[in-house]
């Protein structure tokens, strides 16, 4: 594919709509192939529901899954399911199968069916191989289009069967060593194969220090091992070390921005992805969260009632009530963000839970006494009362430390339950921290009322 800078991409944009205006088939095709699939990919899903029925007309199948490959995930099922049932049948066998299976995912099951009736049957059997996997696992994310060979191949066959099934393969980078029983022996690279020479067998140059997930592995789990191990594939195997399919490192980016986007939007309280959906399924996505947050701030609304007489006798502690719960909710939402990273990374199996809990703590410590010692200069100067000082000093001091360590508990405590640590949402945690702020503030300013007065 040519190589075109930004201003000529602009200018064969251009010359592609001029094309569908004038609906010249001729014209479209030898201009819009010229792009990358990527930025097909961005003018097809700029098109009207009207012009997008031009656009399949003019392209085959094959053409129509590079676009849809590279189209945003979300949405590719939109246009699967706006297509000719039989074109868009086509279009699904020509697309990578571990691709072709997250999309028909997020399909009805009917339709799903339909298409795979309409597919040819061999590229039918392999999607529906994939399909029954659970979601997020090694099995839902892996190709079964790969290069496999058998130890007793020597380099040259190996090489002929390369050049037959690298057409229909993933990738060629690794290529695959099995026993007769179909079980992964070892690996050897493409350049490795290509320096050996002819008349070795496999079992001579095979690289048998091969690194392999199960099917049933979580697909985060596997993220990690790939950016560990740095590789650019994966083999999948079952509980018996048969060879199923590989993990592609495109397929494994995918993963990560799908969990990063999944952990941020637990964190935020809210679906990051409903920027184009309609009001109303917005908000039904986000009341859940807010119901629980309501609920929870009338809790704290109900500690601050039942300290009343302690506010009507010094009115002035009212006015820190934000300064403390503010405090509370950044410094819990800092230590979750740190704890739910940590074990999202694995960091926290390596350190172990107690060191990271004393490191929190030690942390939360020194932050509390020193924005405590701070805020105690702070009113005093501007109050000109000492022990207000001291006392709100004193419960931001204490109110930090606590905060600081349910922001790591909180995660740590739901991963150990199998929860997403994740779920530990910032509002949340804020005002879970909120509550404990209110009520160590109060509880203080109460013991010590005759120091107040």
């Amino acid at each position: 594919m040519n190589n075109v800078t930004i201003n000529a991409r602009e200018k064969i944009n251009d010359a592609i709509e001029a094309a569908l205006i004038n609906e010249d088939i001729n014209q479209f095709r030898d201009e819009f192939l010229k792009i990358h699939p990527y930025d097909q990919s961005e003018f097809f899903e700029a098109q009207t529901e009207e012009v997008r029925y031009l656009i399949y007309s003019y392209l085959s199948p094959e053409e129509m899954a590079d676009v849809i490959e590279h189209v945003e995930r979300e949405i590719q099922s939109d246009f699967i399911v706006e297509m000719n049932p039989t074109y868009a049948a086509q279009v699904l066998a020509n697309m990578a199968t571990d691709d072709a299976v997250d999309l028909l995912n997020d399909l009805d099951k009917n339709k799903v069916a339909s298409y795979l009736t309409i597919m040819p049957e061999d590229e039918a059997d392999e999607i529906k191989d994939l399909l029954h996997y659970e979601e997020k696992t090694a099995g839902s994310i892996m190709t079964t289009e790969f290069v496999v060979v058998n130890t007793h191949m020597t380099v040259k066959e190996a090489m002929r069967h390369l050049r037959k099934a690298a057409p229909d393969a993933e990738t060629i980078y690794y290529i695959y060593v099995v026993n007769d029983d179909q079980q992964l022996i070892g690996v050897i690279s493409l350049r490795d194969l290509i320096i050996a020479e002819g008349d070795l067998t496999i079992d001579e140059v095979v690289n048998r220090q091969i690194v392999s997930v199960s099917v049933s592995d979580d697909q985060e789990d596997i993220a990690r091992m790939m950016r560990d191990y740095d590789l650019l594939a994966l083999p999948v195997v079952d509980f018996q070390n048969h060879l199923l399919g590989i993990i592609t490192v495109d397929d494994i980016m995918d993963v990560m921005d799908e969990e990063a986007s999944d952990d941020y939007s637990k964190l935020a309280g809210v679906d990051v992805d409903d920027v184009d959906q309609n009001p109303i399924t917005a908000a039904k996505k986000r009341l859940p969260w807010l119901i629980i947050l309501l609920i929870l701030g009338l809790f704290t609304a109900s500690i601050i009632a039942r300290f009343e007489e302690t506010l009507e006798q010094v009115a002035l502690l009212a006015i820190f009530i934000p300064l403390i719960a503010g405090m509370a909710g950044n410094t819990g939402t800092q230590s979750l963000a740190v704890a739910v990273r940590g074990i999202a990374t694995g960091e926290f199996q390596k350190h172990g839970i107690v060191k990271t809990i004393m490191r929190e703590s030690i942390t939360g410590m020194i932050t509390g006494i020193t924005c405590g010692l701070a805020i105690w200069l702070i009113i005093f100067i501007w109050q000109g009362t000492m022990f207000l000082g001291f006392l709100v000093g004193l419960s931001i001091a204490i109110t930090l430390f606590v905060a600081t360590i349910s922001g790591a508990l909180v995660p740590l405590l739901m991963n150990r339950l199998n929860i997403d640590p994740a779920v530990a949402s910032g509002p949340f945690i804020t005002t879970i921290n909120d509550i404990i702020s209110i009520t160590i503030y109060f509880g203080m300013a109460t013991m010590f009322m005759q120091f107040l007065l």
